[in-house]
């Protein structure tokens, strides 16, 4: 048997699959497209998702295949500059395209023995006290067995030319129309889209310095407007749609693009040759709930909003490094109770404050007048140094903190990559096991050497005695007693062993 599918081969799942594989977990990914898509829907890594490939040993291949940026206005554009002394070692943007995103993930997915199948589309799926089985659209052909177990992938066929697996635990991260959703027959309440955007990649027939001088023109009172070059003469193009289309699962032709502009911009910059069009609306929803059964939501099948801050792409990678240990522990066995639905208690309020923010940034990108006049004072208000940090802390998802309980004021929070005696923290964590930082060097952790690593370092930029994290960097214990460090050590890695 299977012991995780994951229904969506995007950021979300592909990260997912290799937080599991870190863990020896046996992986399918199961994937509609048969193929990779082109379009870039997202533009960028935000602090806390370069933090979490750094963590895991990833940045190295990303970084290179990127550009930093340490621009601000990613709340609702207003303008403001970057805030210097960020409580990280990685105070950037990373600009970097969806698909390379995706492309380097399913190649670490498949290194660490993920098996990633293109091409098949989830139809049905039911439940029982063992697992999950998980009907597919179309033939069995190519099917193979699971990760590295030797059995068998396909475990009956349907009878109607589709093919069934079996698996103990299903995870939808199948996006905002996500079929595993729809069939757990979980609500997911929230407001409809109000306005529209149009989004295209295409090539256009002006010189780019007619360009520029157009688009900042425009953006002094729109804001939902914008043509970026991408290369080989092709420009990403936004632009407002009139209305709200009753079913935007249906592409605009290249004609709606080039009357939209001319209505926005006075000009369509003889726009041709188009590559990929689609559009997005403003809709905030939040799923009720995360998980029933042995069957768990992530990333946009779990919320969406509005892609203003460019926080969607990063939401659904942070809330796969969030599930993946804990659902890995499952797997395993020595999960303690509790700690799998954590994994709802601590990403969905994350995820409704996300909704909450962008709520707000699309009011302020209104042209309205009373939008306009919040606009003018929150632009004024970005200018004290405390506000400006405070909105791109929150974008940026360093100011996270989990309700793990009272004490010290790095509860709760993630550490940031810390220079010890031996090098930097993060290198100890790429193998995604708890960690004890441990400055005092009487502390131990013997009972749960398979899953906590104990080190025994200095380090003068924090000032706990020690720590210990859970495998997605949140500290979860400060102090200097071992009594004390044993109940932590019991409820977020389970029983001692030995």
């Amino acid at each position: 048997m299977i012991d995780v599918i994951i229904a969506g081969g995007g950021p979300t799942g592909l990260m997912l699959a290799c937080e599991l594989r870190l863990h020896g977990v046996r992986v399918v990914v199961l994937e509609r497209d048969p193929e990779p898509s082109g379009f870039v829907r997202a533009l960028g890594l935000h602090v806390r998702s370069i933090e979490v490939l750094d963590q895991r040993g990833l940045l190295e291949r990303f970084l290179p295949l990127g550009k930093q940026y340490r621009v601000g206005g990613f709340f609702a554009g207003l303008a403001a500059s970057w805030p210097e002394g960020l409580d990280t070692t990685h105070s950037y943007v990373l600009g970097i395209p969806q698909p390379v995103t995706d492309r380097l993930l399913a190649e670490r997915a498949t290194e660490l023995g993920a098996e990633i199948r293109r091409g098949r589309e989830v139809t049905g799926l039911r439940q029982d006290d063992d697992g999950v089985t998980v009907e597919l659209a179309g033939d069995s052909h190519g099917e193979e067995g699971g990760v590295g177990d030797g059995s068998k992938g396909v475990a009956d066929g349907d009878g109607c030319g589709g093919t069934t697996l079996r698996s103990r635990y299903l995870v939808g991260c199948d996006g905002r129309r996500s079929t595993v959703r729809g069939l757990l027959g979980v609500g997911f309440p929230g407001e409809p889209s109000r306005v529209e955007t149009l989004i295209g990649e295409m090539e256009v027939g002006v010189e780019q310095e007619t360009v520029a001088a157009v688009v900042a023109e425009v953006r002094k009172t729109q804001r939902r407007f914008g043509l970026g070059p991408m290369g080989d003469g092709v420009y990403r193009v936004i632009v407002p749609a009139e209305g709200v289309a009753g079913d935007r699962s249906v592409p605009p032709g290249l004609d709606e693009f080039r009357a939209r502009l001319r209505a926005v911009a006075g000009t369509d910059f003889g726009v041709h040759s188009p590559r990929r069009l689609s559009r997005f609306g403003d809709a905030t929803r939040l799923a009720e709930r995360y998980r029933a059964g042995r069957v768990l939501l992530a990333g946009d099948a779990a919320h969406i909003h509005p892609p203003t801050g460019g926080q969607g792409l990063n939401l659904g990678l942070q809330d796969a490094f969030n599930l993946g240990w804990k659902l890995a522990a499952e797997v395993a066995g020595w999960a303690p109770e509790g700690l799998l639905d954590s994994y709802e208690s601590e990403r969905r309020p994350v995820a409704a404050d996300v909704l909450d923010n962008t709520r707000a940034q699309m009011e302020l990108l209104s042209t309205a007048p009373g939008a306009l006049a919040v606009r003018k004072l929150l632009s004024e208000l970005v200018g004290f140094e405390e506000v400006n940090r405070y909105l791109i802390e929150k974008i940026t998802a360093i100011s996270v903190r989990y309700d793990v309980g009272e004490g010290h004021d790095l509860l709760g929070r993630r550490l940031r990559d810390v220079e010890l005696k031996r090098g930097r923290l993060y290198e100890l964590t790429h193998e995604g096991r708890g960690l004890l930082l441990d400055r005092t060097g009487r502390l131990s952790a013997a009972g749960w050497a398979d899953r906590v690593d104990h080190v025994v370092d200095e380090s003068a930029e924090f000032d706990a005695p020690a720590v210990l994290l859970r495998p997605d960097g949140h500290v979860v214990w400060a102090g200097a007693d071992q009594a004390d460090l044993m109940a932590p050590l019991t409820r977020w890695f389970g029983a001692a062993t030995g």
